[in-house]
């Protein structure tokens, strides 16, 4: 299991706002969403954190302003973060990234481009999609120019460790039994895990777990005995009391809490 593949999972574009700005210069641009994505058709962009040239794609994390001294016309799609496993995507993305226009996401935002050219049915759901794939593309490329991350997944050691427990959060690992994943002992697993990760093995499946159970709860109707299932806990109790602790709210009071 790739967690970066975790993390991109949680990228939802349901009635997403996307669409074609055509500015007159002077201008400036404000944005307040989670995450927006802009690709400058015509102009050029600057913002806070770089500029963004015609043939580049950047995602921007959080409110910004930006202005140009040039008619413009951006692709821009904004839209809120849902989800406890989207959020930590927000937690490891910097600022703003842009990807040159030698990536492989430059025909998708083209296309994507296009769209807005013609009313044929179903074209804003046919947007939403693009714009979900081009963003999902456009982070999965830079991803992959990062150094490994986060700590531990390229650990000899720790990497099928991590692995496992995102492959079957709900399996009930033991230190035991992912000391056996590694192939050493439970001493050199636990040791190694703090020292690079940051907190014990089993700490570090519970945030998991709990991450996952927010959003099961906030995107299902399964009933909480079953997210509790799905997520490692032998019985609903159990787990209420758990994700209370961790989240400060029962699992019940998440349905609507989490949808934020």
């Amino acid at each position: 299991m790739d967690l970066v593949d975790d993390l991109l999972r949680g990228i939802r574009l349901e009635g997403a706002d996307v669409g074609i700005e055509e500015l007159a210069a002077p201008w400036r641009f404000t944005g307040d969403a989670a995450l927006t994505l802009i690709a400058p058709l015509k102009g050029v962009i600057v913002l806070p954190d770089g500029v963004v040239r015609v043939g580049e794609t950047a995602i921007v994390r959080g409110p910004f302003t930006g202005r140009s001294d040039e008619y413009s016309l951006l692709l821009v799609g904004a839209y809120t973060m849902r989800g406890a496993v989207a959020h930590r995507l927000l937690d490891v993305l910097p600022p703003m990234l842009v990807l040159p226009d030698e990536d492989d996401c430059g025909p998708m935002r083209d296309y994507l481009a296009a769209q807005f050219a013609t009313n044929e049915r179903g074209h804003r759901v046919v947007q939403d999609r693009l714009l979900e794939w081009l963003l999902v593309c456009t982070l999965r490329a830079w991803f992959d120019q990062q150094p490994p991350m986060p700590a531990g997944w390229h650990d000899e050691t720790l990497g099928p460790v991590l692995r496992a427990m995102h492959a079957a959060p709900g399996k009930p690992w033991t230190l035991t039994a992912l000391a056996h994943e590694a192939g050493v002992s439970r001493s050199t697993l636990a040791d190694r895990f703090a020292k690079v990760v940051g907190k014990p093995p089993l700490a570090y499946l519970k945030d998991w777990r709990m991450t996952l159970a927010a959003d099961l709860l906030a995107e299902s109707t399964s009933t909480v005995a079953a997210v509790a299932r799905r997520v490692g806990y032998a019985d609903a109790f159990g787990f209420s009391a758990a994700f209370k602790r961790f989240y400060g709210v029962s699992p019940t009071e998440c349905r609507a809490t989490c949808r934020a």
